[in-house]
């Protein structure tokens, strides 16, 4: 089976689709404080619908809007089994703890993940964020100049389908920099999805016939905060990786943009 980069482009929701997903969560926190669990149910079941018949008028991908819906059908089910609130954030902990073991187990085999999902979606022998200058105030010119190099209108007439990309002279696990690179990446968010599950793990232990508002709200803070500093870094890094691999870029003359 062959996986389209830009279809996989297109069917991630982004910082939206990351701030759709807390909604539900931060709708159970509130109403479960103050009216009990089965408010807390209603409204996060109530949320999650709203956000599905959101994401369908916004004509978002059928799959990231089921997969939201479902997340949250899960997480309330085992809370209305079980009749504890906590029990809502068991399958958020659960993930964390097995994205702990996924990341690490695959810089053991050498192919950290961070960096097969990076090369995945931006080839850095593309060098479509090598753009010129460093640190976070050129992020944001080097992230819309690789939306333009990874999602070209021009298509096959004949097929619909854009042209392969061409293929690298070195393989990005065959250079030592990207390699260490896209490691350290990975035990950075590795780190981070133990950090959630150890916390949140914790305060599960301790909060048996309550209404886990102390845990909601840190499954809130330790969520997208979190995780837009880490793809703040890692998109640093990677445009840095960018830059070692595609050095051509830098050399392009002032005023001149990409061929269009």
């Amino acid at each position: 089976m062959v996986f389209d980069r830009h279809l996989v482009l297109d069917q991630l929701g982004g910082w939206r689709g990351m701030v759709d997903a807390t909604l539900p969560t931060l709708a159970f926190i509130v109403a479960n404080s103050l009216g009990g669990l089965r408010p807390g149910i209603v409204a996060a079941l109530g949320t999650a619908l709203l956000v599905f018949a959101l994401r369908l008028v916004r004509r978002e991908s059928l799959q990231q809007a089921f997969s939201g819906l479902f997340a949250v059908g899960v997480a309330v089910a085992l809370a209305a089994f079980t009749g504890q609130a906590r029990d809502f954030y068991v399958p958020g902990i659960i993930r964390n703890a097995a994205l702990t073991v996924v990341l690490l187990g695959s810089i053991a085999i050498r192919r950290p993940l961070v960096g097969v999902i990076a090369e995945f979606l931006s080839p850095s022998h593309l060098g479509a964020m090598a753009a010129p200058g460093s640190g976070l105030p050129g992020l944001r010119g080097r992230v819309d100049r690789a939306r333009a190099v990874l999602a070209p209108g021009e298509r096959d007439p004949e097929t619909g389908r854009r042209e392969p990309d061409p293929d690298p002279e070195l393989h990005w696990r065959d250079d030592p920099r990207l390699l260490r690179a896209y490691s350290w990446l990975t035990v950075l968010w590795a780190a981070v999805f133990l950090l959630r599950a150890a916390v949140q793990g914790w305060l599960w232990l301790g909060s048996e016939n309550s209404d886990a508002t102390d845990l909601g709200v840190v499954s809130l803070l330790l969520g997208v905060p979190l995780t837009a500093v880490e793809v703040v870094v890692t998109l640093w890094v990677v445009s840095r990786l960018h830059r070692h691999r595609a050095p051509v870029a830098d050399e392009q003359p002032p005023g001149e943009g990409p061929a269009a």
